[in-house]
């Protein structure tokens, strides 16, 4: 009997004395909370969002989520110890706030090197089966459990003022976020770390010039447009490999049919549902930031070139050296996997970028 037909057959006879002695084994009643440091209107929140959602029908309510969006129960870097604590049992991880806990991770955060979000999902999803130090990074040293593999689909250069090449990035203070601001410094700029919530008011008044490494949806979200209207596609590729993660503790105490949707929808996910949802966002915020006076633009080709030839080979490299190596991790082994896993999924990649976006509806 597949567990579907089980699940009907259970409802049905709920509560008379044909139900299956086995029933034991269907859901039990689990509550748990998810917590999160962005709002539900930010970009990889919309995955989440579905896969909760999924959760709760498909286990006909059995299962209950509780959402803390935009920080309301952990604080900005404070998710992945509280997973590790139970202090929540599920949340987004965005490995750029835990370089120092995820040095393995971090192998996988670099641009200039794909061109689709929805290939750099099914990279980190292999990359995490076949190397043995990733998945010990999370399931042993941060007891958690890798639900599935996200992203935060693409991030233009943010402008107040239009560039024409890199040569005016040169001297600009950008805003930047994990390996973005090690792109920020490579093309000459001046990378500057800051919260979220104060980007929009540096904007406004001056003290950055620009930003990078946030994600179009979140940018959008968070009205950047209003005051830095120049958004710049410079072919960097998709940005900031993040994930859903739950205590491995909990995890286990799932029952096996919980366990069983959890791996089905994350498998949806894999097989185009992460493509489906940001597809449409995308578009809405694209439709969205240009009535509201955003301008989209792409570099040439020649430029993309120029700005790929500065970050790449050099960024990875780095990551090589004065990461993986100290930590006594075989960085060129897994750079190898990361090489494959690319050039398997990078031809299917389909998810457009905002520019490409914003020409099609022209």
């Amino acid at each position: 009997m597949d567990r579907r037909h089980f699940l009907k057959m259970s409802a049905a006879l709920a509560g008379t004395s044909l139900m299956p002695s086995f029933a034991g084994s269907a859901f039990a009643k689990t509550s748990l909370k998810f917590d999160s440091y962005i709002s539900e209107t930010a970009g990889p929140s919309w995955i989440d969002e579905w896969f909760m959602k999924e959760l709760e029908t498909r286990t006909n309510g059995e299962v209950s989520i509780r959402r803390y969006w935009a920080g309301s129960l952990n604080k900005v870097g404070e998710h992945l110890a509280a997973v590790r604590d139970k202090t929540s049992e599920m949340s987004l991880i965005s490995p750029g706030y835990y370089q120092v806990e995820l040095p393995v991770t971090r192998g996988l955060e670099w641009y200039f090197r794909m061109e689709r979000a929805d290939s750099l999902q099914l990279v980190c999803r292999d990359v995490y089966e076949q190397f043995e130090p990733l998945r010990d990074e999370w399931e042993k040293r941060h007891r958690a459990k890798v639900l599935y593999w996200t992203n935060w689909n693409y991030a233009p250069l943010v402008m107040r003022d239009p560039i024409n090449s890199i040569d005016d990035i040169k001297g600009k203070k950008i805003r930047g976020y994990g390996i973005a601001t090690d792109v920020i410094e490579r093309l000459g700029g001046i990378a500057v770390p800051m919260a979220a919530p104060d980007v929009y008011q540096a904007l406004e008044r001056g003290v950055l010039d620009g930003v990078y490494g946030f994600d179009f949806v979140t940018a959008v979200a968070y009205k950047l447009h209003e005051v830095a209207p120049n958004f710049y596609d410079i072919g960097d590729g998709p940005h900031a490999p993040a994930t859903t993660v739950m205590n491995i503790d909990v995890w286990n105490g799932l029952s096996p049919d919980v366990q069983q949707v959890a791996k089905e929808l994350a498998d949806e996910l894999y097989a185009g549902k992460f493509t489906e949802i940001y597809d449409k966002v995308l578009l809405d915020y694209v439709k969205k930031v240009t009535a509201e006076g955003g301008k989209l633009y792409t570099l040439s080709d020649e430029e993309k070139a120029r700005a790929k030839a500065l970050v790449q080979p050099a960024e990875v490299q780095a990551w090589v050296d004065t990461v993986a190596k100290p930590a006594g991790i075989d960085g060129a082994a897994m750079q190898k996997l990361i090489d494959a896993a690319i050039e398997k999924h990078a031809p299917q990649g389909k998810m457009l970028r905002p520019y490409e976006i914003a020409q099609s509806l022209k």
